[in-house]
């Protein structure tokens, strides 16, 4: 009995065995895939016969199936605009003999565009409303399409022309059986903006809000802006994250436009309410795998106690993942505030890390895309990544941006430097550096005024990937841009005639001399100057060597080759000028030392310069020449957002100059960057008011900068100079000026501002030339 039952059990397992398998067999056997194709048949078409329809299908009689295909096969159908949206519903069969018949289901838009009209439109021509709306005659009329073509027309002119009140209709064309597309167009005035302002901000300056929008007010009621709906959107974007650097996390925006009578302008007034200011309660960073809280939390800056920050928490989140990048691991890092509950200005900041892994990884192949003129060196010497080596992350931004400042790389397309996706998990990583080259020739025409030089104009011609070993092989070499070009060297032909001294020169600029570290800049002089004491020319070559030891310091040795000639001399001038008439053979010999760590070339707030060298020159006149300086900058106070910053600047000069100088190489003061107060080297040794010059020179500066607008565009200035130029080495001739003056950044003149000064001495010498404004202004324009 037992035996019998088991084997009815065994019976019956491998019936169903076998009835499983045949049932998935069966599935198997009724699905289409592979099977060939018997017929493609549309259905419900009258006005497409159906070969026009089969004709747009891959999906065909004697091909095999595939449902990938036909769904390509959907969309290209869709495209044609030949249906009604949605309504093409494909069916598939297997017959008995195996093969698979493909039932399409449309439902066909029944009519064809007859004519398309544009009503009112005068600023748009007709060609490029037909680029907009992508409408042709002949093409089934499509409802939906021509609603798109509406709202094409109503961005153009409300986005890109400023006609922000204009309104476009669909009169015809928006049903199924239109033969004419017809759009009413009411274009309206171009708009706008009078002014903008903010209610409800406590907490923030309107100026300082006015600097974080896109949106700008019509410049003297003539120039510029045009008002863009868009552009609202994202000045609210960016006035909530400026009130997140102070604190503010829940801050509304609201904008209102207010439309004058005409409908031509509007003002703009921003609502904001402002919300509760956050303090940071405590702060984590969590999710990390390789390193402690306490380890990590050490790299950030925000503390407890301190009011949110968004700026400080960016900050953070960077160094976190730097941390991590310079030991070869790929972490990303998202910040979670969360606040309290019990207290809404209370906020707990969470760093979340990311891509947290034990491995390191190493630079693979480098992959330099896009350099058909520069060469591969110019750009591996900007790299700093070899192949082997620990992958540093934060080097592929660092390069990126030292790609960028080479200036022969299109701006408006960056260079890129980036990790390239890989199947494997290997360890080594491949680098892409994508590269779009731009023209590297400028000619530039412009010119500038000080109270120091007079008027004087500027041509130049520079090429910044210049190859002096590039030399060209064909006239379709010139007309490529290839010919002396793709080395990464700079020449540069300068000519600067003007009203007191002129100047010109070639210099010639290797960045990276043999590839390594050394920079190698010539430079071929002439230079012409009148002084009330006589008329100098020097012709001559400049030759430097630097290397580069740190992000901070420098080293240099410079020779230079001169002639120098002293004429037109007053005939009662003092032996110590007549004494060096006529030309002179001069070189010399100068070692240096630099070190730089200010934030910023042009407007420094902190750090530091330091630069020390000697010079020994042999020649007609055999003399030494030694000088020091030393600027510090500290901001003493700034806004809330980090703008706005009261600069100290505290600057000293000591120089030192052997007894056999000659009156060319002494030392002079006098003139904007030095005394101010006093005419240009209008301070010194001096006989019968003809100045010779000192062997000793020790100037110094005390200057406080004050920031006047919001835009930082405008700063007050007050200062102290005060030093002296002796014949001997002892002071005894001291002078000391106070004074004010104003720095004005002019955007269009250039990064340099415009400095205008005002100085008064306090204590002068007898033969002192006096001054009491100085300035300095820049011009330039002009490039190809």
């Amino acid at each position: 009995m037992i035996v019998c039952w088991r084997r009815t059990a065994l019976i019956a397992l491998v019936l169903s065995v076998a009835a499983f398998g045949l049932h998935h067999r069966a599935r198997a056997e009724d699905s289409p895939v592979g099977r060939i194709i018997a017929q493609v048949i549309p259905v419900h078409n009258s006005i497409h016969p159906s070969e026009q329809i089969v004709g747009m299908m891959k999906s065909r009689a004697g091909r095999p199936f595939d449902d990938a295909l036909l769904q390509e096969d959907l969309q290209a159908l869709h495209a044609t605009h030949w249906f009604q949206p949605g309504s093409i519903k494909p069916s598939v069969h297997v017959g008995a003999d195996g093969r698979v018949t493909i039932m399409v289901s449309v439902s066909e838009l029944t009519s064809t565009v007859h004519e398309i009209v544009y009503v009112g439109a005068q600023h748009i021509s007709p060609k490029e409303l037909a680029t907009l709306t992508q409408i042709h005659k002949g093409d089934p009329l499509e409802p939906s399409l021509n609603e798109q073509g509406r709202k094409a027309i109503l961005r153009k002119y409300q986005e890109e022309q400023g006609r922000w009140f204009a309104t476009v209709e669909l009169l015809e064309g928006g049903k199924p059986h239109d033969t004419r597309v017809v759009y009413r167009i009411t274009e309206g005035k171009v708009v706008k903006v009078r002014g903008i302002s903010f209610s409800g901000n406590l907490d923030a300056q309107a100026g300082r809000l006015k600097e974080q929008l896109v949106t700008k007010r019509q410049f003297l009621g003539l120039f510029g802006g045009k008002f863009n709906q868009l552009s609202l959107d994202t000045d609210m974007a960016h006035i909530k994250e400026y009130y997140a650097r102070l604190g503010f996390l829940n801050v509304r925006v609201d904008p209102e436009i207010q439309r004058t009578p005409d409908l031509g302008h509007a003002h703009i007034v921003y609502h904001i309410d402002e919300g509760v200011r956050s303090t940071v309660s405590s702060i984590d960073v969590v999710n990390s795998q390789l390193y402690s809280n306490e380890k990590l939390k050490a790299v950030t800056a925000l503390q407890p106690g301190q009011r949110y920050d968004e700026g400080i928490v960016k900050a953070d989140m960077k160094n976190l993942e730097n941390y991590y990048g310079y030991r070869g691991i790929s972490a990303h890092v998202e910040r979670r505030p969360v606040a309290d509950v019990n207290d809404p200005s209370l906020v707990h900041v969470q760093y979340l890390v990311q891509g947290d892994r034990g491995t390191q990884d190493r630079v693979g192949r480098i992959i330099i895309d896009g350099n058909s003129v520069t060469r591969d060196r110019v750009i591996m010497n900007q790299l700093g990544l070899y192949p082997g080596q620990i992958l540093q992350y934060p080097e592929l931004e660092n390069a990126r941006i030292r790609l960028s400042r080479l200036g022969i790389f299109d701006q408006a397309n960056p260079p890129e430097v980036r990790v390239l996706p890989s199947d494997n998990n290997s360890e080594f990583k491949d680098i892409l550096v994508a590269v779009q080259e731009t023209r590297t020739g400028q000619f530039m025409v412009g010119g500038g005024i000080n109270s120091n030089s007079g008027v004087t104009g500027n041509i130049a011609i520079n090429e910044r990937n210049f190859d002096i070993t590039r030399f060209p092989t064909s006239l379709d070499d010139f007309l490529q841009g290839r010919a002396f070009r793709g080395n990464g060297q700079e020449l540069r032909i300068n000519a600067m005639p003007g009203t007191l001294y002129q100047q010109y020169n070639a210099t010639f600029r290797e960045p990276y001399l043999f590839d390594t570290n050394f920079s190698f800049t010539n430079s071929i002089n002439y230079f012409q100057r009148g002084y009330i004491e006589y008329l100098e020319n020097r012709i001559g070559d400049r030759a430097t060597l630097s290397r580069r030891l740190s992000p901070a310091w420098q080293a240099n040795l410079t020779t230079r080759i001169e002639e120098v000639e002293v004429k037109n001399v007053p005939s009662f001038a003092p032996p110590a000028i007549t004494d060096n008439l006529g030309w002179h053979f001069l070189a010399g010999f100068r070692g240096g030392l630099t070190r730089d760590t200010r934030d910023s070339y042009l407007y420094p707030s902190r750090g530091n310069v330091f630069d020390i060298g000697y010079e020994q020159v042999t020649g007609d006149y055999n003399y030494g020449i030694g000088t020091t300086r030393f600027t510090q900058f500290m901001t003493t106070h700034q806004r809330d957002d980090g703008s706005g910053k009261h600069v100290l600047a505290l600057r000293t000069q000591l120089s030192l100059a052997s007894s056999q100088t000659p009156v060319y190489d002494r030392f002079y003061a006098g003139g904007f960057g030095t005394i101010r107060g006093f005419t240009y080297r209008g301070v010194g040794p001096q006989f019968d008011g003809l100045h010779t010059g000192g062997t000793l020179s020790f100037l110094n500066t005390i200057e406080y900068q004050i920031p006047i607008l919001p835009s930082d565009k405008l700063f007050f200035v007050t200062f102290l100079d005060h030093g002296t130029v002796e014949q001997n080495i002892d002071i005894k001739n001291y002078r000391v000026t106070a004074g004010f003056g104003f720095r004005i950044a002019v955007p269009m003149l250039g990064p340099m501002p415009i400095a205008l000064d005002f100085a008064f001495p306090l204590n002068k010498m007898d033969g002192d030339n006096q001054q009491m404004f100085s300035f300095y202004m820049g011009m330039f324009g002009g490039g190809y």
